[in-house]
């Protein structure tokens, strides 16, 4: 490959196109998300090989998407079977944060001109920062379209060199911010792509920004982290705030499972001297619309755990155990409560009915359809249909259509003792390293070329991690045991297979490695995000270019 060629004056070629990007307002799950589509086809279009070779290039739509999104693509075709596949999301989060300065998110110059008139307000290392002139401040362009950007501007001079050997494709992707709708559908499209022209994939490249633990070490990530979202539903039993006794609180007990699960490390694998984070919680709240003094009915909410190595299979088997640890706390606690209160009042019953009751979704469906067969079956199927509808008309979003679904099934159960109820909720992103991809061969080597690369070119050292943290579209690059993995969702996640599905199929036809090399960015999501400029321009296109060199000899 003609490295000088491809990489002489390269800085001006990302530089039109990343503030041409950025300028796409592409906020996540809306379909302001088209813009990016639109601006990125209309690119693409522009570039002699394309407009030569239409076939190689397009946008490929999301089935029944709500807001018609799709996944752009584009190839450059050269000789032999050999194929890099690049990929980037361009969906943003909103600019709340930004105040005043909304109208300016999306231009980077104006920002850092707004931004240095109220920098004395900004925290010490963006004001540094900002003042060092070596940062492109704005929505976006670190998170992730700067790497967009280095990847399109690649691929463009790709297409202008004779004789080329291999194949690269361009994969940029909707709504990974949100349910990665995009690279779900990118699968499929990537299945089909190799068919067609006979591809034999080596490795995908995502260009996530890095964040640096020591400002003088980039980093790569051989993988990227997993994550489930277990929720958790407690019924309980009605009471006047009077009788206490005689009812059920599910905030008591919800409050107890959230304590013992709420950063709690026993969900943390660990994989070498990489740990993943512990889970925290995102959602909790009570079912009472209204105040009055009864107890509510009951609670619901879910967390995240990240896992490195973990199934579901597993993290669903410690979900359990907490509950049911939970619960019996609990009852021991109303029982002493209860033995004192009696001491001095006068009893209520002679003892607390209350038993421990712990059960999966799929147990509870299966209770319901048990007592009501085709009956509740239809009214379960009516009610998918019409959260979907308001799914997509914006009514509900995706954590409310699953305890919506789960409070109809509970109107065909006919037991009202208090229980938990544990299950699963979109999305799911499975845990991927090179460690685990097996056949990995020479590719496993590419670390070392790239750091002793960036060494002698820019005198940087790259360090390695197994796995990126931020989580990534990267997850759907390969899957272990995904049969298995799929029955677990079915079993376990609600939605799965009407709001949500996951390809496995296509994920194990294209399985490959995968990598992460992107620019050096910082403040994700927040108004002062901001990527590293000598590694927009210079240093991150010249290691992708190398990374890539090295996949098609």
């Amino acid at each position: 490959m003609n490295n000088d060629k491809v990489l002489n004056g390269i800085e001006k070629d990302i530089k039109e196109l990343v503030y041409g990007y950025v300028a796409q307002k592409s906020f996540t799950y809306s379909e302001d998300e088209n813009q990016a589509r639109d601006f990125i086809i209309n690119y693409l279009s522009e570039i002699p090989y394309f407009k030569e070779h239409p076939q190689y290039y397009g946008a490929y739509d999301i089935e029944g998407d709500p807001f018609g999104r799709s996944v752009c693509y584009a190839m450059v075709k050269g000789e032999g079977s050999k194929t890099v596949v690049l990929v980037h999301h361009n969906d943003i989060v909103t600019v709340e944060d930004f105040k005043l300065l909304k109208d300016y998110a999306f231009s980077p110059d104006e920002l850092e001109e707004k931004l240095m008139h109220v920098k004395d307000s900004l925290p010490k290392e963006a004001k540094e920062d900002l003042e060092s002139g070596g940062y492109l401040f704005c929505r976006g362009g670190c998170d992730m379209k700067a790497g967009g950007s280095i990847q399109f501007s690649l691929l463009k001079r790709y297409s202008e060199l004779e004789n080329f050997k291999g194949n690269v494709i361009v994969i940029a992707v909707p709504d990974e911010e949100n349910l990665s709708a995009g690279m779900r559908a990118a699968v499929k499209l990537l299945s089909q792509l190799k068919a067609e022209y006979n591809l034999e994939y080596q490795m995908m490249i995502n260009s996530e920004p890095h964040q640096r633990k020591n400002p003088e070490e980039g980093i790569f990530s051989e993988g990227s982290v997993g994550k489930i979202m277990p929720f958790i539903y407690v019924r309980g039993y009605l009471s006047h705030i009077g009788k206490v006794f005689e009812g059920f609180n599910p905030l008591n007990l919800m409050a107890e499972i959230v304590r013992r699960t709420e950063l709690n490390m026993d969900f943390s694998d660990v994989v070498g001297d990489e740990s993943a984070p512990p889970p925290t919680w995102l959602y909790l709240k009570d079912s009472k619309t209204v105040y009055d003094v009864s107890m509510p009915l009951s609670a619901s909410g879910c967390f995240s755990i990240l896992t490195l190595n973990q199934s579901p299979a597993a993290v669903i088997d410690k979900v359990h155990k907490i509950c049911e640890d939970s619960f019996d706390k609990i009852l021991e606690d109303m029982n002493r409560s209860y033995e004192r209160f009696s001491a001095v009042a006068e009893p209520v019953i002679k003892e607390l009915p209350w038993k421990k009751k712990v059960m999966s979704f799929g147990e509870l469906y299966n209770e319901a359809y048990a007592l009501h067969g085709e009956t509740f079956k239809e009214s379960y199927e009516q009610k998918l249909k019409s959260l979907a509808e308001q799914l997509k008309n914006g009514e509900v979003n995706i954590i409310e259509s699953n305890f919506s679904l789960l409070e109809m099934v509970f109107d065909y159960i006919d037991d009202l003792a208090p229980r938990v109820i544990h299950g699963l909720i979109p999305p799911y992103y499975p845990n991927v390293s090179n460690i685990y991809f097996e056949g990995i061969g020479d590719r496993a080597g590419l670390y070392e070329t790239l750091d002793n690369f960036a060494k002698e070119q820019f005198s940087q050292h790259y360090t390695r991690e197994y796995f990126y943290t931020g989580i990534s579209d990267l997850s759907y690059t390969s899957v272990k045991d995904g049969k298995a993995v799929s029955e677990k969702l079915n079993e376990y996640m609600p939605l799965f297979g009407s709001f949500y599905d996951i390809p496995f199929e296509a994920i194990e036809d294209i399985s490959m490695p995968c990598i992460n090399i992107g620019p050096w960015g910082k403040d994700f999501h927040k108004m002062t995000e901001r990527v590293y400029k000598e590694d927009l321009y210079n240093r991150t296109p010249a290691i992708l270019n190398k990374a890539i060199t090295e996949l098609l000899k």
